[in-house]
C-alpha cells in the first residue's frame, strides 16, 4: 500500500534543518506503528512539491534514512519502509497534548453504562458457539447475494446507488415490503406508512424519540431486550418493568398510568414466550382502556419453522395504536442493519423527518440488493434453509438438554433459533460464562435482560443458530459437566 502524501506536513514551530525535519517525520511515522513495513512512500519529487521544499532536500532525507535502515530502495519503483526497520513499541506513543477540559462538567448526557452484553469479535473461533445473533456463513446464499449486490452496481440503478434521497426509501423496497412480507402477518399497509430503518434497534429508538417525553410513562416486560431499555433510559421517560410469565407480558399487570406499551409476542426476548391469540386480543383491549400505544416488535416471525406464526398484533389492531417494528437483519445477516417501521402516517411523517436529521437514510446500495434478493425469490429459499437447518438443530440440542437434566425455562412455540435456560439458583452464570469460555464453550448470561438489583443471575440463553448440529452434543456435555462441578462445590 502507498503512503499518502497528504499525511506529511512541516511544523511552522519546528527547529533543525528540513532534512533532519523529513527524516524525523518519517522515522517518528515508522516507530509509531502509522507506516508499516513494505508501504510505498511518496516519490521525492511529489512530496517535495507538496512540502514546498527543493527535491535535493527530500533525496538526502530519503537517502540517511536508508543508511539507517529505515527504508529500503527498489529499483525503478521508488522507496519502501523497510523490512528491517524498527519495529513500534508496544505501549501507545506518548500524546503531547494537555487535556484541560473537564470532561465530566462538558457532556451535557450520558449514553454509556448501558447493559450490552460482551459477545466475542472472534466468536466463530471457539469450537461451540451458542451465541445469538450471528450468521452461520455455512447458510447464507453468498452467490445469489453477490448476483443481486453486481447487479444493483449497474448503470440501470446507478441513482439508486449514488443519489442523495434525503428522507425517501427505495420505493422497489417499500413495495415487497407492502406486498409481500407484510401479508404474512396479516397487515395491510400503504407504502406512506412504512420508513425503512437501520435494523430495529434503530427502529426502537425513533418511536421512542417520537412519542416519549420526561412526563410520559413507557412499559417494558421484564426481562426484556437490553438495548429497549438502555434507549428508554436515555429517554428520560418513567420506565415500569412488567414481569411476563410463559404467555408474554400479562395485560391486566399493566400500570394504568402508560402512555407506550413495548412488547414481543411472538418471540418475547429473551424468554421466547410466544403470547396466545386470547392474550393479544385482551392487550390491545387495556391500551385501548389506558389510550395508550402498543409497540410490537416481530424480530425473529420468520423463523418459524414447528408451525405458522400467529397473526400479528398490529393485524387485530382496529384502532391504529399499534406500531409494528420489521427487521431483516435477523433473517438475512445482522450486518445488514435493514429494519422497517409501520405505523399510521403521521407518526410516520415524525419518524421519517427525525431519521432525515440524524442519518438521511440507510445506504442506497443496500436497499436496492435487498430488494433484487427479496422480489428474485433468494430470500424466501434462504428462510426455508435455515428453517429446516434449526428445526434439525434444536432437536438435537433438547435431546441433550433432556439428556443431562439441564432445566429449560423458555422455548419459541413456533421456533426461533435459542433456547431461554435456567441454572440452580445459587449459579452466577456470568462466572459461569467466563468457565465454559475456557473450555471453547460460548453462552450468553442473562442478567442484562433484567432491570431490578435483585435480578437472578442463574439465567442464561443458548442459541442454536451458529453451530453445527454435530458439535451441539458434545458443547452441551460440556456445559453439564462444569455446572455439575459448580453445583457439587
Amino acid at each position: 500500500m502507498a503512503i499518502s502524501v497528504e499525511t506529511f506536513f512541516l511544523s511552522p514551530g519546528a527547529e533543525g534543518t528540513l532534512q533532519a525535519q523529513i527524516q524525523q517525520m518519517i522515522a517518528q511515522g515508522i516507530l509509531s506503528g502509522r507506516f508499516r513495513k513494505g508501504e510505498k512512500l511518496p516519490s521525492s519529487r511529489k512530496l517535495a512539491q507538496h512540502l514546498g521544499v527543493s527535491r535535493i532536500t527530500v533525496t538526502l532525507a530519503y537517502t540517511e534514512l536508508l543508511a539507517n535502515d529505515y527504508l529500503e530502495s527498489r529499483d525503478r519503483s521508488g522507496f519502501f519502509v523497510s523490512q528491517n526497520a524498527p519495529e513500534p513499541p508496544q505501549f501507545p506513543p506518548r500524546v503531547s497534548r494537555r487535556d484541560v477540559i473537564d470532561w465530566t462538567r462538558a457532556i451535557g448526557r450520558k449514553f454509556t453504562g448501558g447493559a450490552m452484553p460482551d459477545k466475542p469479535k472472534d466468536w466463530s473461533e471457539y469450537p461451540y458457539p451458542f451465541i445469538y445473533g450471528q450468521t452461520d456463513p455455512s447458510l447464507f446464499d453468498h452467490a445469489n447475494w453477490r448476483h443481486c449486490a453486481l447487479r444493483a452496481l449497474g448503470q440501470k440503478d446507478f441513482q439508486s446507488l449514488a443519489a442523495d434521497h434525503y428522507d425517501q426509501d427505495d420505493p422497489q423496497l417499500i413495495e415487497f415490503i407492502v406486498r409481500h412480507t407484510l401479508p404474512r402477518r396479516g397487515i395491510l399497509a400503504e407504502p406512506s406508512e412504512v420508513l425503512l430503518t437501520m435494523g430495529a434497534q434503530n427502529a426502537l429508538w425513533l418511536t421512542a424519540q417520537v412519542l416519549l417525553t420526561q412526563r410520559r410513562t413507557a412499559a417494558v416486560e421484564e426481562p426484556c431486550y437490553h438495548a429497549l431499555r438502555d434507549i428508554l433510559t436515555q429517554s428520560r421517560c418513567h420506565l415500569v418493568s412488567v414481569p411476563v410469565d410463559r404467555d408474554g407480558v400479562p395485560p391486566d399487570e399493566l400500570p394504568n398510568e402508560v402512555d407506550l406499551i413495548f412488547t414481543t409476542p411472538s418471540h418475547q426476548s429473551p424468554t421466547n414466550a410466544t403470547m396466545p391469540l386470547e392474550r393479544r386480543q385482551a392487550l390491545l383491549q387495556e391500551a385501548k382502556k389506558r389510550d395508550a400505544l402498543i409497540v410490537e416488535d416481530d424480530y425473529e416471525f420468520e423463523i418459524s419453522f414447528l408451525r405458522s406464526p400467529l397473526p400479528a398484533l398490529k393485524s387485530l389492531d382496529t384502532d391504529g395504536r399499534v406500531i409494528y417494528v420489521g427487521s431483516f437483519s435477523k433473517s438475512i445477516f445482522p450486518g445488514l442493519r435493514l429494519g422497517y417501521l409501520v405505523g399510521p402516517e403521521p407518526f410516520i411523517r415524525e419518524a421519517r423527518a427525525l431519521r432525515a436529521s440524524v442519518l438521511r437514510h440507510p445506504p442506497g446500495h443496500m436497499q436496492r440488493t435487498t430488494a433484487y434478493f427479496l422480489s428474485l425469490g433468494y430470500y424466501d429459499s434462504l428462510i426455508r434453509r435455515i428453517g429446516q437447518v434449526y428445526a434439525r438443530r434444536r432437536k438435537v440440542m433438547e435431546a441433550a438438554l433432556d439428556a443431562h437434566g439441564l432445566g429449560v425455562e423458555g422455548r419459541g412455540v413456533f421456533g426461533g433459533s435459542s433456547i431461554w435456560m435456567r441454572a440452580p439458583d445459587d449459579v452466577d452464570t456470568e462466572d459461569l460464562a467466563d468457565a465454559l469460555k475456557v473450555k471453547g464453550v460460548l453462552i450468553e448470561p442473562g442478567l442484562p435482560f433484567f432491570d431490578t438489583e435483585q435480578a437472578p443471575r442463574n439465567y442464561y440463553r443458548l442459541a442454536y443458530s451458529s453451530i453445527p448440529s454435530e458439535k451441539i452434543p458434545a458443547g452441551i456435555a460440556i456445559l453439564a459437566e462444569t455446572l455439575q462441578a459448580r453445583t457439587a462445590g
